[in-house]
């Protein structure tokens, strides 16, 4: 069961038209991807995906499931929307991640000893069949999945303690400090019984969120382990981190390898013809994906199908999502664009040296990143400066001049 119902504020603008598990990543790739390959790729073709805030983006993305061969009589993907509830069950709406199991529980039915839980919204490649072996060779009632994080990063995490034999003896959700260095990754493996007992009659019944109440109540009276994980996995739930997770691809050796054949990230992909790079074109270091045409200087970034850079443009150390086009003369620094966005002519997105953080958001946009929503335009000539917020569709009326200083946000 793969929780992709997030509204990931901390996204900003990327998050106001989708869900989290629906924002582009890559290049080609839609966060979501990640679980479900891990999925498809460890053996397990009986998915459910829990959806919730904003759906359809990814309800459309991943259809009935073809491009994981998911699309089975037999198993495969289920999308599980929200409902409301009958009158005299608690609450009329879902209201969390526990909530959300508890209105689907009808779907553990049959022959089921264990239930894998998953997050739709990180960015890793497992194979979950090593934890499956470790939870059921322990005799677990629940079995997290952790990995070592630094330490100031620990207030962004469920924190796990654990004994040498890997039980779990404490487990803190998001603390501002801690002893610990594990943090649970989202990824759980449940006895069926357990969860079931636990969401409908047992102690946690009126919890609603799975990290923040559930788990730390079964850690006080059920079997709960860790299992330690050793590669590459990253939440992408802030602006800054999904940033950073996007441009580590351009290293010459990425930690994340896209390239195995041995464990292929799989997606919904459309027909495009391949990349095309004019005669008086500059690229360096990028990341060029099918459809994209670059006639102008491409450094240090991500570029999605169908983008355009027409000559005299530049775009520089950015993220540039599908069918964006930045025009003749247009640059483009450090800036986050998502899909249909438009550079008018001659404009400077990501300018000067002033890094004052956004006004609205201080604490999410503040390194100097600037994020453009979907579908806006940037009219001709304009200066945008850092740690600006662009909103969705955002037009040339909603421009308050042809300077937007530093911190600045547009529409909304």
């Amino acid at each position: 069961m793969i929780l992709a119902g997030g509204e990931g504020p901390a996204l900003s603008v990327l998050t106001s038209l989708r869900s989290e598990a629906a924002v582009p990543f890559g290049g080609k790739y839609r966060i979501i991807d990640f679980a479900l390959s891990n999925c498809v790729n460890s053996g397990i073709f009986d998915v459910a995906v829990l959806t919730q805030y904003r759906p359809r983006s990814l309800n459309e993305h991943i259809g009935v499931g073809r491009p994981w061969d998911l699309d089975r009589t037999s198993g495969g993907v289920r999308l599980l929307q929200p409902y409301q509830s009958t009158k005299g069950e608690r609450g009329a709406w879902q209201e969390g991640t526990a909530d959300a199991l508890r209105f689907n529980l009808d779907m553990l039915r049959g022959n089921l000893d264990d239930v894998l839980i998953l997050a739709g919204d990180h960015i890793y490649k497992m194979n979950y069949r090593p934890m499956l072996r470790f939870h059921q060779e322990r005799k677990a009632d629940v079995t997290l999945a952790v990995r070592a994080v630094p330490a100031f990063e620990a207030y962004r995490y469920g924190m796990v303690a654990a004994g040498p034999d890997g039980r779990v003896i404490e487990f803190e959700e998001k603390p501002r400090r801690t002893h610990s260095t594990l943090a649970s990754m989202g990824v759980y493996v449940f006895r069926r019984e357990i969860l079931v007992d636990c969401l409908t009659a047992g102690a946690c019944k009126k919890h609603r969120d799975l990290g923040g109440e559930v788990i730390p109540a079964l850690v006080a009276r059920a079997a709960v382990y860790a299992y330690p994980f050793y590669g590459y996995w990253a939440d992408v739930g802030t602006i800054q981190a999904y940033y950073e997770a996007n441009m580590a691809l351009l290293a010459e050796t990425p930690a994340l390898d896209l390239y195995d054949p041995e464990w292929v990230i799989h997606t919904r992909s459309e027909e495009r013809p391949s990349a095309w790079i004019g005669p008086e074109a500059r690229v360096e270091g990028n990341l060029l994906c099918d459809g994209c045409r670059v006639d102008g200087t491409a450094i240090r970034s991500i570029i999605s199908p169908g983008v355009y850079v027409a000559p005299g443009a530049i775009v520089r150390d950015s993220i540039v999502m599908n069918d964006a086009v930045i025009e003749a003369g247009a640059e483009v620094d450090r800036v986050i664009l998502d899909k249909r966005v438009r550079v008018a002519a001659k404009t400077v997105v990501g300018w000067g040296p002033d890094n004052t953080p956004n006004r609205t958001a201080p604490e999410r946009l503040n390194t100097g990143l600037t994020v453009v929503g979907k579908g806006a335009v940037i009219p001709p000539g304009t200066k945008v400066g850092r740690n600006v917020v662009i909103y969705p569709k955002a037009t040339e009326k909603d421009y308050p001049g042809a300077e937007i200083a530093s911190g600045e946000t547009v529409g909304g």
